[in-house]
């Protein structure tokens, strides 16, 4: 049974020199590819060296390469150029992570918006797919990819933690959805039990966003409380068990899908 991790923050510090042993684990645990996500344009540079160093054969490790809404407010008039150079990169299979938070507003809105649109131009022109973050914001998001999604090859809704209304919005868009260990949390994920049997077939994959989100589920839980790569297996039974579907099924479909969303190679 293998599995993808579409999102995963290897580059965050507190992975610092664990990045192997991590992997490996990840591996063992039958996540056999793995989308490290860029959030700034250094980290981006960083999660594609990652890549490069830990998988020379490019066969497991990918990264994407993108500004996060919390740092639009750092976007110049040279950043589009460098980011531009990054997607060229081969190791580079995505857009982002880029979007909208209205949640902490770490940057004004119209520059959120601003930086959006310019991470959209960019994969239209290079027809990359993207990987968006949202929250709080699913109506403005949808406004702004209307103008833009006839001329996008693909998109997915990374980390979703909405609410019925935007799910539809983004499915009626024809965007794919990530979910994350959020489901796992009785707390505040309830709501998604029912609503991830909406989710076609097709268009759900699944995310660790490690080192965050660790699956409230998992036992027994890692006393660093950090999460890793290898409990996206906790997200797959939860996911498995909401959409009425065996695990083996989910693994196979959200695998394929992610497969072909992000153009990776197959694996023996």
């Amino acid at each position: 049974m293998q599995l993808i991790d579409i999102g995963v923050n290897l580059t965050n510090p507190s992975f610092a020199g664990k990045q192997q042993e991590i992997l490996d684990r990840a591996y063992a645990a039958g996540v056999c590819q793995l989308i490290v996500t860029g959030t700034s344009l250094a980290g981006s540079e960083q999660a594609l060296e990652l890549c490069r160093e830990r998988d020379p054969s490019g066969q497991r490790l990918f990264a994407s390469a993108g500004i996060h809404p919390h740092s639009a407010s750092d976007w110049t008039a040279d950043s589009a150029v460098r980011l531009k150079a990054l997607l060229k990169e081969p190791n580079v299979c995505a857009v982002g992570e880029c979007g909208l938070d209205f949640n902490r507003d770490f940057s004004p809105r119209p520059q959120q918006e601003k930086v959006l649109e310019e991470h959209l131009a960019l994969a239209v022109e290079l027809q990359r797919p993207v990987f968006l973050h949202e929250r709080d914001a699913s109506t403005r998001l949808l406004e702004i990819l209307r103008d833009y999604r006839d001329r996008l090859p693909a998109a997915v809704v990374h980390c979703f933690t909405g609410e019925q209304k935007a799910l539809f919005g983004y499915l009626d868009l024809d965007l794919h959805i990530g979910i994350t260990g959020w489901i796992c949390d009785e707390r505040r994920g309830s709501h998604l039990h029912p609503l991830v049997r909406e989710i076609p077939r097709g268009r759900l994959m699944l995310e660790s966003d490690a080192p965050y989100l660790l699956p409230r589920s998992l036992r027994p839980k890692p006393k660093n409380g950090r999460n890793e790569p290898a409990y996206l297996g906790e997200v797959l039974r939860e996911v498995a068990l909401h959409r009425g579907e065996s695990q083996e099924d989910l693994a196979a479909h959200t695998t394929a899908c992610a497969r072909a969303f992000f153009h990776l190679p197959s694996l023996d």
